[in-house]
């Protein structure tokens, strides 16, 4: 396996520590370590003017959101909703508090990441109700969020970008809200996953093809809401009409083919797509940006594209 240095080094550890794959977990147990260790390969994140904790309305009870604003200003700002990953079971808005205030900084815009409700408590379709309830809450109060309406987009990571892309679809099939664009980082699109990427990704020292059979085992109420396209983008028949895209993949992630075909599948149905694949990296790379170089650039290609369509003029 042809593992970047680094993400062989943070590997050897974790084997060398004993740390167990979070599938052997309990629930409760799987959630702690998945903090902790995006925590130590994150950082304690950057600087922003404004980080402000409150709730909005949802469709099963208030959800917490976290706004990151980069600056003072009484202008509307472009806003990035940002939805954090952990197989739909684990994560939190802690989970994505570094990515939040880099990108914030970086595109600049507000970020606003939202608390959607975990499996297995909260089986699908909760964290997709919950993703679009908020985001169309925050284009219908874009003047009290201080959110410019004609310039939000979505993005999120892994699952988080799973439920980015349903969001799109959905959006475009309502006729509201109009996002400017997305952003899929190694996304779920595909709950039948039978791809040449998931049957060589079998390490268990890495997010493997177990780790996502375990995940959808907490998501999916029957494996018949797998064949749903709000489970499955893949799936969906009409692609037609979405925001330009960007989505991102790792060379070494069960997920990186099926990631891949939803943007082959963007490309076809003629919308703007650009699709990078991460040589030497792993599936959550993405959340490792005090340790991993790559997590960095991916993180400037991310915000790149966010300024390309909510800040052209910069």
């Amino acid at each position: 396996m042809s593992l970047d240095p680094q993400l062989q080094a943070m590997r050897d550890r974790a084997i060398a520590a004993g740390t167990p794959p979070l599938y052997t977990l309990s629930i409760e147990e799987a959630r702690a370590a998945d903090l902790a260790a995006i925590r130590a390969a994150a950082g304690t994140g950057e600087r922003v003017r404004h980080v402000t904790d409150r709730h909005v309305p949802g469709p099963g009870g208030d959800l917490p959101i976290r706004i990151y604003r980069p600056v003072d200003t009484a202008e509307p700002m472009p806003t990035v909703v940002y939805f954090f990953g952990g197989g739909w079971a684990l994560g939190s808005i802690d989970t994505s508090d570094a990515i939040c205030r880099a990108l914030a900084n970086a595109v600049p815009c507000q970020v606003i990441t939202i608390g959607y409700r975990l499996a297995p408590e909260h089986k699908f379709p909760a964290a997709v109700d919950d993703c679009l309830s908020a985001v169309t809450w925050i284009a219908a109060n874009a003047a009290e969020l201080g959110a410019d309406p004609d310039r939000l987009a979505v993005a999120g990571d892994s699952a988080g970008g799973n439920l980015a892309a349903t969001v799109t679809l959905q959006a475009r099939d309502r006729g509201e809200p109009v996002l400017a664009a997305q952003v899929l980082i190694y996304p779920n699109t595909d709950y039948r996953g039978d791809t040449g990427s998931m049957r060589a990704n079998d390490d268990p020292a890495l997010f493997n093809r177990r780790s996502v059979a375990w995940y959808w085992s907490h998501y999916l109420a029957s494996p018949d809401d797998g064949l749903n396209p709000l489970v499955s983008p893949l799936l969906a028949e009409d692609l037609t009409g979405l925001p330009p895209a960007l989505v991102i993949t790792a060379e070494h992630d069960p997920l990186r083919d099926e990631a891949e075909h939803y943007a082959e599948r963007l490309r076809e149905a003629g919308v703007p797509v650009v699709a990078t694949r991460y040589p030497g990296m792993a599936h959550g790379f993405f959340a490792m940006s005090d340790i991993v170089d790559a997590a960095r650039e991916a993180r400037d290609e991310v915000a790149a594209h966010l300024r390309a369509h909510l800040v052209p003029d910069r």
